[in-house]
């Protein structure tokens, strides 16, 4: 057998042994068909055989995938259109279903899921008002859309991992009217905080007023009390250094008259000379 021969009969085994054998990627499952007929489907990673011109694989993504699927507009309970952006995070977790379901194209399956996923959305906001899907808790509804979602697709061989709305539009001539109302609503509210306010604010105020008034007066009091206590010890003082110099003191308190009758260059007074007023000013001693 000559060289040629070995080089024809190795390349033919090796034509017969890739023919025969497949690898599935982590990332992958893979359906083995038989003459057309689903005979084994692979979702572990490996090397596998198969029997060339008999068998044929189809491999799809088995890792988690996203559907985002265009702005759609859906009513509200009050009849109202909104416009909502939406995305689902999906993965193929039954690809025997997926394949039959979708008639081996991966995009009809994809459009069925998301006519379910749409059809869901739509029901979920049909029975809320708008403030609800505008400003409400959209986690339960999109877990609502979630569960009820993979029940009727884990037919279609597919597992809906999350649903999640990104956005909320409203229409121009919806959007004015809920501006609208929301601001009115919260003047009502903040009249109502205002109006509240004010009257802790006067509560407040006369309290401190009260305790004001309280206050001052406990404070005149005292400072009465003090002042009668010190007017008895100055009553006394002078009671006693009276007593001890009658003539002194007689003389001490007529030098004070002077000095604050005649305090001003222009101060003039008018009395008789020989008057007790003038007693020192005639006699040192006082004596008439």
């Amino acid at each position: 057998m000559n060289n040629r021969n070995i080089l024809t009969i190795i390349l033919a085994l090796f034509i017969v042994i890739v023919s025969s054998t497949f690898i599935v990627d982590e990332r992958e499952v893979a359906i083995k068909f038989r003459l057309g007929e689903i005979v084994r489907t692979y979702q572990e990673p490996g090397l596998y055989f198969m029997i060339p011109f008999v068998n044929n694989i189809k491999k799809y993504d088995s890792r988690l995938l996203t559907m985002d699927s265009k702005p759609e507009q859906f009513l509200t309970n009050e009849k109202k259109n909104v416009i909502v952006d939406s995305f689902v995070k999906w993965k193929i977790t039954g690809p025997e279903n997926f394949y039959r379901s979708s008639k081996g194209d991966e995009r009809i399956g994809i459009n069925r899921l998301s006519q379910i996923i749409n059809d869901l959305t739509k029901s979920e906001f049909s029975k809320r008002t708008i403030n609800e899907v505008v400003s409400g808790d959209r986690v339960e509804l999109m877990n609502i859309v979630r569960r009820e979602a993979n029940q009727i697709s884990e037919a279609l061989g597919i597992t809906v991992v999350d649903v999640r709305v990104k956005k909320v539009d409203l229409p121009d001539e919806v959007s004015n009217s809920v501006y609208a109302r929301m601001v009115k609503e919260r003047a009502t509210v903040a009249k109502s905080f205002r109006s509240k306010g004010k009257e802790e604010a006067q509560g407040i105020s006369a309290t401190a007023e009260r305790e004001s008034a309280t206050i001052i007066a406990e404070a005149y009091k005292k400072s009465q009390e003090i002042k009668g206590e010190g007017d008895a010890i100055s009553t006394e003082t002078y009671a006693k250094a009276y007593n001890l110099n009658p003539e002194f003191y007689s003389f001490y308190r007529s030098l004070t008259a002077y000095k604050e009758t005649f305090d001003a260059k222009q101060d003039v007074l008018v009395i008789q000379p020989d008057s007790d007023f003038f007693k020192y000013f005639n006699n040192s001693s006082g004596r008439n």
